[in-house]
């Protein structure tokens, strides 16, 4: 009984170290597995490294929704409106005018970009958690973009919430909130006449609001937060980084970003469906690309954080944080790293930024951060807390992730939103 309770006592001390990282591996292993024997990870035994980009690149990597059992899952986590979602939309005309009007708003010169991005900064109030310090900022920028006038902030407020509302049930530590989500499209609705670029052809009132919502106010949102909080995680743990990221020129910043999305990409596993044959691979698999391991792939040292990789930019590396250009890449990839580098000029500007905290690809706990005026450092009893207290929510947050993410997936398979649609048709 002695032993037993023994070896209880030591699991239980040993928790924050062992099983947040199991929870991570159990939701790849998720993504990778949920389709059954159809998928194929690449890179892996099928497909291995050396043939990422000529398999992502394929024509016949065509597909993204109908066929594949994973797109329910994204289309659960992304509804209302994922069947107008420019990632989850199959190839076709409908696909085409979204994409270009996509472009239109996006197509903004680089001063504007800064001038915007660096506005939205400035008024940013210091919180504990990075993501939530970033989503009000990406909120008016997104806003800026689509209207081009500044953001109230009763809208502010609805974007940031909706999109934490998204990026809380994808990470499975909260389940979605649809009547916070319809506000938000019914309040797009509602200003579409004030839009700046005309919206897709061919939809409804209520399905332009839909495009919006799911592109610029989900997508758009939720990824340039989690970028900013990886980024200033990654400042926050090294000093001497966020020394020289705040005195450097912007090629250096460039390069502390471009390594940052090596170490932690922010997009996991992405799926395509062929839509013909390909060498080895046959019609209707679907492919399980991982950024992860395509990034670690052909690094020495691959867990090390050393900016210096990309003095020589990206080109040959086996780097592609946003995607492939042959098929379907971020749209933002011009834009992201502009408004990110003049964001973080003037965060790092006001304040520095210092964390004891896990830092992780998933960023489950939002990224734990002390904000202090530049230069400056918090006492070391604020660190140790800080460490200790996200080490054992780690351990709670853990164990919703496993059953609220039990729980989606079963739902998800359940309402079957992706497969129905087709179905319909």
């Amino acid at each position: 009984m002695l032993t037993l309770a023994l070896v209880a006592a030591v699991v239980f001390a040993t928790l924050p170290w062992w099983l947040p990282g199991r929870i991570v591996a159990l939701r790849l292993l998720v993504f990778e597995r949920v389709n059954g024997q159809e998928a194929i990870a690449v890179p892996g035994p099928q497909v291995p490294v050396e043939r990422f980009r000529e398999v992502y690149s394929h024509p016949a990597a065509s597909g993204r929704s109908q066929g594949a059992v994973l797109s329910d899952l994204f289309w659960y986590w992304l509804s209302p409106g994922a069947d107008l979602h420019q990632e989850h939309l199959e190839p076709g005309e409908r696909y085409d005018a979204v994409a270009a009007a996509t472009r239109g708003f996006l197509a903004v010169s680089k001063t504007e970009v800064e001038q915007l991005a660096a506005r939205c900064a400035r008024r940013a109030e210091a919180t504990y958690r990075l993501r939530d310090l970033a989503m009000p900022i990406w909120a008016e920028f997104s806003y800026g973009l689509v209207f081009g006038t500044e953001c109230p902030p009763e809208a502010r407020d609805l974007i940031a919430g909706n999109a934490d509302d998204v990026v809380t049930a994808l990470k499975c530590t909260g389940l979605r909130h649809m009547d916070r989500r319809d506000r938000l499209t019914d309040y797009l609705e509602s200003r579409l006449d004030g839009v700046r670029r005309p919206l897709p052809e061919g939809l409804t009132p209520r399905e332009q609001a839909l495009y919006l919502q799911g592109v610029f106010f989900n997508t758009a949102v939720v990824q340039m937060a989690e970028a900013t909080a990886h980024i200033g995680m990654v400042l926050a743990h090294r000093p001497e980084v966020q020394a020289a990221a705040r005195t450097g020129d912007d090629r250096f910043l460039d390069q502390v970003i471009n390594e940052t999305f090596r170490l932690y990409p922010l997009f996991g596993v992405a799926h395509r469906i062929t839509r013909g044959d390909m060498p080895d691979i046959p019609e209707g698999s679907v492919l399980c690309f991982s950024y992860p391991d395509f990034h670690r792939a052909g690094f020495p040292d691959p867990d090390r954080f050393d900016a210096s990789r990309f003095e020589h930019g990206v080109r040959d590396l086996n780097h592609i944080p946003f995607g492939i250009a042959a098929n379907r890449p971020c749209p933002a990839w011009r834009v992201a790293p502009i408004a990110l580098r003049a964001v973080f000029r003037e965060l790092l500007r006001t304040w520095q930024l210092t964390s004891t905290a896990r830092h992780t690809r998933s960023l489950p706990n939002r990224g734990p951060c002390l904000l202090t005026p530049a230069g400056t450092r918090p006492p070391a009893w604020r660190t140790r807390v800080m460490r200790l207290r996200d080490r054992w929510e780690d351990v709670w947050r853990s164990l919703v992730q496993l059953v609220l993410g039990g729980y989606m997936v079963w739902d998800a398979r359940r309402q079957a939103l992706c497969a129905r649609h087709f179905g319909d048709r």
